[in-house]
């Protein structure tokens, strides 16, 4: 079994570009969800892009991930054009990028929650779920799902189920991992666990080798992520807006960003 890991491909090259992208609705791939979208993602980022609940952010994170065609622009990933790629380079692209949906993560409910971390692995290293194990393992334990991984997705409550989300796009050890509003439906202590974890793959944990991993979250309440988001951006009135830093965001008299960072349901009181 040949062992399979993404890395940064492209040298000192930005690892995600959106030029003058209009990027769509997952519900509706032909129409514009989001106009004007020149984001840059470097090595290091940690993005946090806030907006309002049916903005169009997982449209904005999957075109990100090169999971859904843009409209109209251009997408660059490590100084490489997407769509002038051929389907094994893109592929090839995008395993060094991590994507965990909102909501649960879009898990298999006929495999068990070992299962559903092992399918990167699988199918990237053309192996069996019981050759990736000892792969997954300390997945498991590093996330703390080890008690659950042989229930099914069904089994087990929302929170954990995102916990397995993102066990399963860590596991091929990415470059950038982009996050759909994933503090959504959290109680406060599961929502400590996810900044205090985010924010150490961030400045370079054990699981990476101490690597940094560029991450990129979008949220319907910045307050959680001022302590460890470096950049901060709008989505507003179906446009793009970069902010700047933490005090761009927090001095900002933008009726949009105040409103966000006065959210009263951004963390539930408790998990479903």
């Amino acid at each position: 079994m040949s062992s399979v890991t993404a890395s940064a491909p492209g040298g000192g090259s930005a690892p995600i570009e959106l030029i003058d992208a209009a990027t769509a609705s997952i519900a509706d791939p032909d129409r514009c969800a989001i106009a004007g979208v020149n984001w840059r993602i470097s090595a290091g980022d940690f993005w946090v892009i806030g907006a309002s609940s049916d903005a169009g952010k997982t449209g904005l994170l999957a075109t990100a991930a090169g999971l859904l065609r843009p409209v109209a622009g251009r997408r660059i990933f490590w100084g490489r054009e997407l769509e002038q790629l051929d389907e094994v380079a893109v592929v090839e692209l995008r395993r060094s990028i991590g994507f965990v949906f909102e909501d649960g993560g879009r898990l298999f409910n006929g495999l068990t929650v070992q299962q559903n971390i092992a399918l990167p692995l699988c199918y990237h290293r053309d192996c069996s779920t019981e050759e990736a194990a000892a792969a997954v393992q300390p997945l498991l334990e590093l996330i703390g799902l080890t008690p659950f991984a042989s229930r099914t997705p069904g089994r087990i409550n929302r929170s954990w189920r995102q916990r397995v989300a993102l066990a399963r796009a860590l596991a091929l050890r990415p470059a950038v991992l982009l996050l759909d509003n994933p503090l959504a439906g959290l109680d406060q202590r599961q929502a400590a666990w996810w900044l205090e974890f985010l924010a150490a793959l961030a400045a370079g944990h054990d699981w990476l080798g101490g690597r940094p991993l560029t991450l990129a979250v979008t949220c319907e309440d910045l307050r959680p992520w001022l302590a460890c988001g470096t950049r901060f951006a709008l989505i507003q009135e179906s446009r793009w807006r970069a902010l700047g830093g933490k005090t761009d965001v927090v001095n900002s008299n933008e009726p949009l960003v105040l409103e966000l960072l006065t959210h009263a349901g951004g963390v539930q009181a408790a998990a479903q």
